[in-house]
């Protein structure tokens, strides 16, 4: 059968697993902080003892403004890293650039990660080369950016940014106007710590030189990585004015790593969270895909939401949480951020999917909030989606399922559903009303009335979603019109193929989606409770 492949079919004894490295990194989160801890103790340290969360806890006021902290180099085998955890790609630009003569080093949030033992999104280089030089060392390079140029190699199929020290220097920034240059500083340290002095939070303005396996930290990030904080380099209300990116990408970073946000981190972003409209929406589509496609969406959603987000950048979403009682500390879950969690069981910072899945996922929990259905009824319709639109199928399989489903979601509804035309038609319809919520969720008009009951709610009419992912979308649930679609070819195996998810291929996409919805709807948990005995 096509869907064979699903492994989900019959077997109230099948258990998805998230993939063996996702528990390896959930399980780094806090062994790698009590790692950089243990580092820390048996090495000097150079930090304030004052724990506060104060942005300048870190530094000592005086007259003048503020003096610049004690700086430190680390030593990079010290702290776990080694030449292996740095990817082949990187590993050919940096060799390459200091066969030239230049000087090369590991920058912001990859050095970040390699302390943590994490896996990095991407990594960045900074080189003492210009562009210009860098641009003529390799065959497949060009320069992009207009404001702050960098470099982009071409490495196989991937490539890395390549940023000059010199381009670096001339971006303006406002940390001078609050930290000093140490003493004692070489020409070469002064370069580093301009550098660093020009990052957004102190956990990124960790510099790596991977050849004299030197960690250079000026501005007290390994202090922060010890005690899982995200702080701003500057004062945080300064910072978020100077480039209010920076406010999503404290989310982003504070949900991936499960570190907390200082206070005035904290403060000055909710103060500020509204500025992030001034954004175009292809950034808003890039900070949202990187919160929701890389194994953290969970998290990121449980941030926005507590920090008043939510409502700007997805009010339907946010609208759900408050029609749930969902309070800014609630612990609790409820369906939207259970499909979240099982889609974030099989993604990691190096194994992404397509926006188009995590997008397909808001429509389709949107259209269940709307208009709840019965268990059977979503799973006959995530297994025909995975199918090929085969509904015939897809209802054999469906009603052989013995595990029972989660009845604490509102967005199940049980229903009499004795004959196949009853359930082919309630199918059908859910088709129906997923394709109404995905063209609801692109209507400005719409999304601006999302939070219009709660006028406390900032208003927004902020569409992410473009016409050619709406289009990805919207052919990902076509299928489902009663009659397996012409010309496919049935997924064969479990294993999941990262790059053709990355890529957005529509059988890939198709077939994750059904599992995070069967897993969501029919949890493995609930097949391991002990079962009571009937009364006699």
């Amino acid at each position: 059968m096509a869907i064979s492949g699903l492994g989900f079919c019959c077997r109230s004894h099948f258990l998805f697993r998230s993939p063996p490295y996702m528990y390896c990194i959930r399980k780094v989160r806090k062994c790698s902080v009590m790692a950089v801890e243990t580092t820390l103790s048996e090495q000097q340290g150079f930090f304030n003892d004052d724990d506060g969360d104060s942005e300048l806890t870190s530094h000592k006021t005086v007259n003048a403004g503020v003096v610049a902290l004690k700086w430190k180099k680390w030593n990079a085998k010290e702290l776990g890293i080694t030449s292996s955890m740095i990817s082949q790609p990187t590993k050919v630009v940096l060799k390459e650039l200091k066969r030239k003569g230049y000087e090369v080093y590991l920058v912001g949030g990859c050095v970040r990660d390699l302390i943590l033992k994490q896996i990095p999104k991407d990594f960045d280089i900074i080189t003492s080369a210009e562009l210009r030089q860098v641009v003529k060392t390799f065959s497949r390079c060009e320069i992009v950016g207009r404001r702050f140029p960098i470099c982009h190699v071409h490495v196989d199929d991937t490539f890395i940014e390549v940023s000059s020290f010199s381009t670096s220097s001339r971006k303006k920034s406002s940390s001078s106007d609050f930290l000093r240059k140490p003493r004692g500083c070489s020409e070469q340290d002064y370069l580093i710590w301009r550098n660093c002095m020009k990052r957004d939070f102190t956990i990124n303005g960790l510099m790596l030189d991977p050849y004299a396996n030197v960690v250079y930290d000026y501005i007290g990030g390994m202090e922060d990585l010890k005690k899982a904080k995200v702080r701003t380099v500057i004062p945080a209300y300064t910072s978020f004015q100077e480039d209010c990116a920076r406010i999503l990408r404290a989310i982003r970073i504070a949900a991936r790593l499960g570190f907390r946000l200082t206070k005035e981190t904290a403060f000055s972003l909710k103060d500020l969270s509204c500025s992030i409209l001034r954004l175009d929406k292809t950034r808003h589509l890039m900070e949202m895909n990187y919160m929701l496609a890389y194994g953290s969406a969970e998290a990121s959603l449980r941030l926005l939401w507590k920090v008043g987000l939510l409502e700007i950048l997805l009010p339907v979403q946010a609208a759900y949480f408050v029609s749930q009682g969902f309070r800014r500390r609630d612990k609790r879950l409820n369906m939207l951020l259970s499909l979240f969690a099982n889609l974030d069981a099989f993604l990691a910072p190096n194994r992404p999917c397509h926006q188009s899945l995590w997008i397909a996922m808001l429509v389709f929990h949107k259209a269940l909030a709307d208009n709840p259905k019965d268990p059977l009824v979503v799973a006959t319709f995530a297994l025909t989606v995975h199918n090929g639109g085969n509904l015939p199928e897809g209802i054999d399989i469906a009603r052989s399922i013995t595990r029972p489903h989660d009845s604490n979601f509102s967005e199940l509804d049980t229903q009499d559903l004795d004959s196949d035309e009853k359930l082919k038609m309630e199918v059908m319809d859910l088709a129906s009303l997923v394709k109404v919520a995905l063209r609801q969720m692109t209507d400005e008009s719409f999304v601006s009335q999302a939070m219009a009951q709660y006028p406390q709610a900032p208003y927004s009419d902020l569409v992410i979603i473009p016409l050619a992912c709406y289009t990805r979308v919207l052919r990902i649930f076509d299928c489902v019109k009663g009659s397996q679609r012409k010309g496919f070819t049935p997924r064969r195996g479990n294993k999941i193929d990262y790059e053709y998810l990355a890529m957005g291929k529509l059988e890939e996409v198709q077939y994750v989606f059904a599992r995070v919805v069967f897993d969501t709807i029919y949890p493995a948990y609930l097949d391991q409770r002990p079962k009571t005995r009937s009364a006699a």
